[in-house]
């Protein structure tokens, strides 16, 4: 099933049949997706014997857009983006960047992935943590810093270059976490609830950010959250997994003007619809 609120919460039966088309173009993989995904399925080893983590997942992320995925704890939502960058392989199914099958893939800078945790190493400045995501290839030492000096620019860290770890927020944490991301100039960001640590108001801020971000640089984002409320207030549209095996259960299309207010009415019975969907 796949659902679509207005502004004004009407689900009329005239208005499935527009509801199933908008959501069927979020799913279904065509030229211009960034990433696809087609009858993806994932089993882990365990004690018990194997171990079904998702089970025939489809999924299509256009160029440019922003889709949340949210379900139970233990629905694969980790493991498909894991899957998705590449750090774990699929079992059946394929996965294709940019039209190109994942295994073929060689552009691997043009994905970044923003953990859940910081990961800043602790004895290098703000500015040694974003230049580290550059090492690794052949990028200059003077470029290194300058691209690292813009990607901080860029999230409002200017004059923090030199502070260490511990010296930062968490939120100052989170924005080098996401400058590290950036640095490398990817045009599919994915994210595993990097904001979940923060408190409401560092996090709504962080929210204003990222969609700053994507405005000027016009990547694809795929994020996992728990939290209804920040999908909503993100997405273009939100993927909901149902429980292991994880499968896709609803592709919602959030069709509001940003920014979204999430006290809004209309914002509110996305939330609803989509909670009672987990």
């Amino acid at each position: 099933m796949r659902t679509r609120l207005d502004s004004r919460g009407e689900t009329a039966d005239e208005r499935l049949m527009e509801s199933a088309v908008l959501a069927e173009a979020t799913r279904t993989p065509r030229a211009a997706a960034a990433i696809t995904v087609q009858h993806v399925s994932k089993w882990f080893a365990s004690a018990d014997g194997p171990l079904h983590v998702l089970e025939n997942v489809d999924l299509s992320v256009p160029a440019h857009g922003i889709v949340a995925i949210v379900g139970a704890s233990g629905g694969g939502k980790s493991t498909l983006l894991n899957i998705i960058s590449g750090i774990v392989k699929a079992d059946t199914g394929r996965v294709c960047i940019n039209g190109v099958p994942a295994e073929e893939f060689s552009k691997r800078r043009d994905v970044s992935y923003m953990f859940q945790e910081d990961r800043l190493l602790p004895w290098r400045s703000a500015l040694g943590n974003v230049e580290f995501a550059l090492e690794a290839g052949s990028t200059a030492r003077n470029e290194r810093r300058v691209r690292a000096s813009a990607a901080l620019e860029l999230v409002g860290l200017t004059g923090f270059e030199d502070a260490f770890p511990y010296q930062l927020s968490g939120g100052m944490r989170s924005r080098v976490a996401l400058a590290r991301s950036l640095v490398l100039e990817p045009c599919i960001l994915l994210m595993d609830e990097p904001f979940s640590r923060l408190d409401a108001q560092t996090r709504s801020l962080m929210h204003a950010e990222l969609l700053r971000i994507h405005q000027l640089k016009k990547m694809s984002i795929v994020f996992v959250t728990h939290d209804v409320e920040e999908a909503v207030i993100l997405a273009d549209a939100v993927v909901v997994m149902a429980p292991r095996p994880g499968r896709v259960r609803e592709v919602t299309p959030i069709e509001l003007e940003r920014p979204r207010d999430p006290t809004e009415p209309a914002v509110t019975r996305y939330i609803q619809h989509l909670r009672a969907l987990i």
